[in-house]
């Protein structure tokens, strides 16, 4: 494909949390975690009764996780999935309900004994709140550096607000929680773009990555990197993950 069919890409419809377009195609790859957070999910909702789910996107990933324990709640604070959400999620009893911060969760003291969180905000004082004693907190997040060669190519600052957000932190935070570590781990796998119009749709769905990203703002630097493509075969970037498994 030309570069200006390409520049195209970004018109297409993005709901919930869904990248398949891109990811089960293969025109983007990310590289192997030693972990599998969905795994570690999994077997922790067997043994639950009252789990959580923050920030759980269209629900694509946590309908994927069945069978449910007897009762399950999943927040979702960005509006336009809330019904992508509701219609994923509800039929399979589970409750999805609006929050606005994550700082104040609408849950009285104690509701779970499991908590489940994949790249959502959290504050450890308000997971402990609504948490179990005894009840798990299993979180993966992406850290600070993630994928900053993007803002290097298009020559935009990354937000200096998540620079920090990294293991150590999101542990320091947990402990004065006071929660117990169980198990923290953090990588930096690669992530390939193998066409410029995968990275386009990728930069619309993540817009904390370039904030008010738009194709012919930056056209003259997506041409390079299109051309860094067709030389390559792929643009490469380096992911940052860490996860956490947090006993209250």
């Amino acid at each position: 494909m030309k570069f200006e069919e390409y520049m195209k890409e970004v018109e297409r419809p993005f709901t919930g949390w869904d990248f398949s377009s891109i990811t089960e195609t293969g025109r983007m790859q990310s590289g192997l975690l030693s972990w599998s957070y969905g795994s570690m999910a999994h077997a922790l909702i067997s043994d639950s009764a009252s789990m959580l789910d923050m920030g759980t996107g269209g629900g694509e990933f946590l309908s994927k996780l069945q069978p449910f324990p007897a009762s399950v709640t999943a927040t979702e604070g960005y509006e336009p999935n809330v019904s992508v959400a509701k219609n994923k999620l509800e039929p399979l009893g589970v409750t999805v309900v609006p929050v606005d911060n994550d700082a104040e969760l609408p849950f009285p003291d104690g509701t779970f004994d499991l908590i489940l969180n994949q790249h959502e905000s959290f504050d450890p004082e308000e997971v402990s709140r609504i948490l179990k004693e005894g009840g798990l907190f299993l979180t993966q997040q992406v850290g600070g550096l993630d994928c900053l060669r993007i803002n290097e190519a298009l020559g935009v600052k990354p937000n200096e607000e998540y620079l920090q957000w990294n293991l150590s932190n999101a542990l320091h935070g947990l402990e004065e929680a006071g929660f117990t570590i169980l198990f923290a781990k953090e990588e930096h796998p690669s992530q390939r773009f193998y066409d410029i119009g995968a990275l386009m749709y990728y930069l619309k769905a993540i817009p904390w990555q370039v904030p008010d990203f738009a194709p012919d703002l930056f056209k003259e630097r997506l041409l390079m990197i299109h051309n860094e493509i067709a030389e390559k075969g792929y643009f490469e970037v380096k992911q940052h993950r860490f996860v956490v498994k947090a006993g209250k």
